[in-house]
């Protein structure tokens, strides 16, 4: 049975994933983790009007479905880069100058730690550690560890990871 009854078109066309998503489960509290977590897969990120019909969907209050989102770390709110850059913030990363990295790479990509670029390339974030303390300082970019850098390798380590400019088609 469908949620999103008296929905104008265009809503239920971006809440088709969310439909695919709910005909897997029982319409139960006790699924809300793991409906978040398919919701976030088909998205990138958990959109309001989306939590507000997983709520309605499975008859819960907008405000619990919202507390779980933000209680769980792995859940984000926000559109996210393609690529997320996690910078390593422990001890022996910061010894070490990860400060600095942090710094060069928030003036590259214009944004601070915790944000993502306007083109959703790129996301910021710090972590308390990699566990690569024999190679700090260190990012991870996606699944990829990057160890023994400074604030000068910054560019050429995110020129790596940027989509290649579109090239005009001359007309013939």
């Amino acid at each position: 049975m469908a949620c999103m009854c008296g929905h104008e078109q265009g809503l239920q066309k971006y809440l088709e994933p969310l439909e695919q998503i709910l005909s897997n489960y029982a319409r139960e509290e006790r699924y809300l983790v793991p409906i978040l977590q398919d919701v976030q897969e088909a998205y990138g990120y958990l959109p309001a009007e989306v939590l507000r019909e997983v709520a309605r969907c499975l008859n819960i209050s907008f405000s619990k479905v919202y507390g779980v989102a933000t209680f769980y770390s792995q859940f984000h709110l926000q559109p996210r880069g393609r690529n997320v850059i996690k910078v390593c913030t422990g001890t022996a990363c910061h010894v070490r100058g990860g400060g600095e990295v942090l710094e060069a790479l928030q003036k590259e990509l214009g944004i601070k730690s915790g944000e993502t670029t306007p083109d959703l390339e790129f996301t910021l974030e710090t972590v308390a550690c990699i566990g690569a303390c024999g190679l700090a300082p260190v990012i991870m970019i996606n699944d990829d560890v990057h160890g023994r850098i400074g604030p000068q390798d910054v560019q050429a380590i995110l020129s790596s990871y940027r989509r290649p400019a579109e090239t005009e088609v001359a007309a013939v």
